[in-house]
């Protein structure tokens, strides 16, 4: 909003956190909760954490949409990327990761879709992608393959 900065990183708590949501019901510490094994009660504290940190961000982007920039929002001139390095928390396995674009990307991005990559498509396609549309091309990222397609097309 202040346009001090263009590439910020927010991170609630770090991977290895055995912070407690007490203000949300959840007492024990998070990385410990997300070893639940299968325990309903550490399930529920994890699933209270996690809805907890969708709304925060959900916050974010309703903040981002509410301010007027240019021809549109801060929100349709953002690239914001949420997930999690780990897709089981209960297995360490960081395949199939859940993550969620959000923001227009100064009109280089189509929001609003579901998209399901193949297998085993390396996260970094999708930072290659994202600064091609900053004026940063890339042809690889770590281990990437290459541009994430489907982004802003059909």
């Amino acid at each position: 909003q202040t346009d001090q900065t263009r590439v910020i990183t927010f991170m609630i708590g770090r991977e290895g956190s055995n912070r407690s949501y007490k203000e949300i019901g959840a007492t024990d510490g998070h990385h410990e909760l997300s070893h639940h094994q299968g325990d309903p009660e550490k399930i529920a504290q994890i699933s209270a954490i996690n809805r907890y940190h969708v709304e925060q961000f959900a916050y974010f982007l309703d903040r981002l949409k509410s301010l007027p920039e240019g021809d549109g929002t801060l929100l349709d001139h953002c690239m914001i990327v949420y997930g999690s390095g780990l897709s089981d928390g209960q297995s360490h396995k960081h395949h199939n990761l859940p993550v969620l674009l959000a923001g227009g990307g100064c009109g280089t991005l189509r929001p609003g879709r579901h998209i399901r990559y193949p297998a085993e498509t390396p996260m970094t396609n999708l930072f290659v992608a994202l600064l091609d549309r900053m004026g940063v091309p890339a042809e690889t990222l770590g281990d990437s393959t290459g541009d994430l397609g489907y982004l802003s097309g059909v």
